[in-house]
């Protein structure tokens, strides 16, 4: 694995979204100095926040899966998840309904989700579902370390081993026809295969690799930090600063000053010079780009993920119907991925996932309210150039009107206070083609074709967040400020505690 070549010693990390802060994390683990440099005024990035007329609302994730890797990133600094977060099960992890009025509860527990699925679909598709669920471990265990937990220098770096039993298990395959090996219920089918709308792609075309998003959310289980998601950021921003990290919050970076080959500097707009050793830039690619001066040329351009649209109502009535998380399907399924996907249009029969983070934690709402997060996938700017400006007071209405027939009866009339998010929205935050779901994860665009963390003609700056290695969503991103932290301190990164022990031994 290729690393910074000449003095790391002190790092700026631009940046307090996830990726940004568990890069910190890894570094002062491995024994670096860390100012972490944010526009904002408090940390999380995409896993934003708003307050609104007593509501906490969480703007960015509303699932949090595979813990272990906060623990991960809070143990470099010789600190315990327990000591930070009260991370709280969800249990169902989602709650599906479908247009014909079935429902479905998906549990992480092995026994509980067999007996579910026999009482939805019958004994042949439980027994399908333990064949999938051994098939979706086995998929994690080939992929976790060297797929999705390693730096890529070349194309090379994925033979071995690994790829052949990844290939063995049908990973270069397509995701729908994976999950029907299994599951004939084209139901259940849905209910493990739509995650690959997390990557970007269809699940019809995603390559079953990407069936490990529904190894996180439906095997080792979904959680949620009581205060909301943005206890995740403020959690790990808190043990870095405790750890001697420096934070700059409000502070846009304007350019990099460079020396030849390497950065010397970060320049913000308010005209402050902090010099450096080692950058980590973790926004969004096109911005990290713009600092640098500089993109890699790639074969064919960078292709964005699809968008979506957030509605986020503080309601003053719950509805039986609803879990945390409740997905809601439509009666279409290829052709709503197709409308967002490729012809840039709404959903016409729209599939909706529907937050209450209120069920896990009252306090996110006034007393006897509820605090609820529509999602609406949808194109983004590039692929649907909607006015969303014009169309977006009226597609709010029609998602309400969805609610409401698909059984949330007065929803409409119980929302005292909305905030409603657009792809452009989106874009006015600096996100490529106004998704804040970054570069998708096609063939080309995979492992280690991916945009990677090291840019060519740039000694000593890394890239971090869900545009590069290993991609989209909370794990990825936290995994991605590992990796950019062994490409500045190298493999295996060291803990604090494990180079103080090393310390006292010597």
């Amino acid at each position: 694995m290729r690393t910074l070549p000449g003095r790391t010693d002190h790092v700026v990390v631009v940046g307090a979204g996830l990726a940004g802060l568990s890069t910190a994390l890894h570094l002062l683990g491995a024994g670096r100095a860390v100012t972490v440099v944010e526009r904002d005024s408090t940390p999380g990035g995409r896993a934003g926040r708003l307050d609104l007329d007593g509501y906490r609302i969480d703007t960015g994730p509303t699932v949090l899966t595979m813990p272990d890797l906060v623990e991960d990133a809070l143990a470099a600094v010789g600190e315990s998840l327990a000591d930070r977060l009260d991370l709280l099960p969800v249990d169902p992890a989602y709650r599906a309904r479908f247009a014909d009025g079935s429902t479905l509860d998906v549990h992480a527990d092995a026994d509980a989700m067999e007996a579910e699925v026999r009482r939805f679909a019958g004994g042949a598709e439980a027994a399908g579902y333990r064949r999938l669920r051994t098939w979706l471990t086995e998929l994690y265990r080939v992929e976790r370390d060297r797929f999705i937990g390693g730096n890529f220098d070349s194309p090379a770096d994925v033979l071995g081993p690994s790829l052949a039993k990844l290939a063995a298990l049908g990973g270069f395959g397509r995701l729908g026809p994976a999950i029907g090996r299994f599951l004939h219920d084209e139901r259940l089918q849905r209910v493990f295969s739509f995650q690959s709308l997390y990557a970007g792609v269809p699940p019809r075309r995603a390559l079953a690799a990407y069936a490990v998003i529904a190894y996180m959310d439906t095997i080792a289980g979904v959680h949620f930090p009581r205060g909301g998601m943005r206890a995740l950021p403020d959690a790990l921003a808190a043990a870095a600063a405790d750890a001697g990290a420096t934070f700059r919050y409000d502070t846009p970076v304007a350019w990099l000053e460079r020396i030849g080959s390497r950065v010397t500097a970060v320049r913000t707009t308010g005209g402050e010079r902090i010099p450096c050793d080692a950058v980590v830039l973790t926004p969004d690619l096109p911005v990290a780009y713009r600092l640098l001066g500089k993109a890699p040329r790639r074969p064919r351009p960078v292709r964005w993920s699809p968008s979506a649209v957030v509605l986020h109502a503080g309601t003053t009535r719950t509805w039986p119907e609803l879990a945390h998380h409740t997905i809601f399907f439509g009666q279409a399924w290829n052709r709503t991925f197709e409308e967002i996907t490729s012809t840039g249009r709404l959903m016409s029969d729209p599939s909706l996932l529907v937050t209450q983070p209120t069920i896990g934690d009252p306090s996110l709402a006034p007393a006897d309210r509820h605090l609820n997060f529509v999602l609406a996938p949808a194109p983004n700017l590039e692929t649907g150039p909607i006015d969303w400006r014009r169309v977006g007071p009226a597609y709010r209405d029609e998602l309400l009107r969805v609610l409401e027939a698909r059984g949330l009866t007065g929803f409409e009339a119980s929302v005292e206070t909305s905030r409603l998010v657009t792809p452009q929205d989106w874009a006015d935050m600096g996100l490529a083609a106004g998704t804040p779901f970054s570069a998708a994860h096609t063939l080309a665009q995979t492992g280690p074709f991916r945009p990677r963390n090291l840019v060519d003609g740039v000694d000593n700056v890394v890239l971090a967040g869900c545009g590069t290695t290993p991609g989209v969503g909370v794990p990825p991103v936290l995994i991605s400020g590992k990796l950019a932290a062994q490409r500045v301190a190298g493999t295996p990164l060291r803990t604090r505690s494990e180079r103080a022990r090393t310390s006292v031994v010597s």
